[in-house]
């Protein structure tokens, strides 16, 4: 029978997580398997795959087939890498020093890609929040501006001519005539 590389379903609804799992082609899904690989959880941000590569490689090297997204993410965790450098070991073309010195430059480039990556979206995260933080101080002003211009009273301001100083002189006079009354 084939034996097949694949994901079997676990976890609760709309929650999902995958075990990587070695069956023959004919169980069912979630049915019986012949070794656990592994687990994916796409829920993570970025996705979370454990994996005993060796036991993929192994697999890998004794004719399982992957399903198509099994082997996007076995090969997002270079074990299909992997398995091409042990052919060519296998074959006489490299040495084995030679494929374990390969996967580990592939391997550190790797990380270096998923630490930019993470430093990028980390930077694009603070620049927004940063423009949402200074677009929300504008609208506050502005906002500000409006009530302060609403709740402002207006002061009357008498206005007294300079020409009825000089005459008051002479009124109060005649005013404290009638009060003497």
């Amino acid at each position: 029978m084939s034996v097949k590389i694949r994901l079997a379903r676990r976890g609760r609804k709309r929650r999902a997580i995958y075990d990587i799992v070695i069956a023959e082609s004919t169980s069912p899904r979630d049915g019986r398997f012949i070794e656990k690989i592994g687990s994916y959880n796409p829920n993570t941000d970025p996705s979370t795959v454990v994996l005993k590569s060796e036991r993929a490689v192994y697999w890998l090297m004794v004719g399982a087939q992957p399903t198509d997204t099994a082997r996007s993410v076995l090969s997002h965790e270079g074990i299909m890498y992997r398995k091409h450098l042990q052919v060519g070991v296998n074959k006489g073309a490299i040495t084995q020093e030679q494929a374990d010195a390969k996967f580990t430059t592939w391997q550190e480039e790797k990380q270096g890609r998923k630490t930019g990556a993470a430093e990028t979206k980390s930077q694009s995260k603070e620049q927004d929040r940063a423009a949402r933080l200074e677009a929300e101080k504008k609208v506050n002003e502005a906002r500000a501006e409006a009530i302060a211009k609403k709740n402002k009273v207006e002061e009357p301001v008498a206005e007294t001519p300079v020409a009825e100083e000089a005459p008051a002189e002479d009124a109060a006079p005649a005013e404290e005539a009638p009060a003497a009354e």
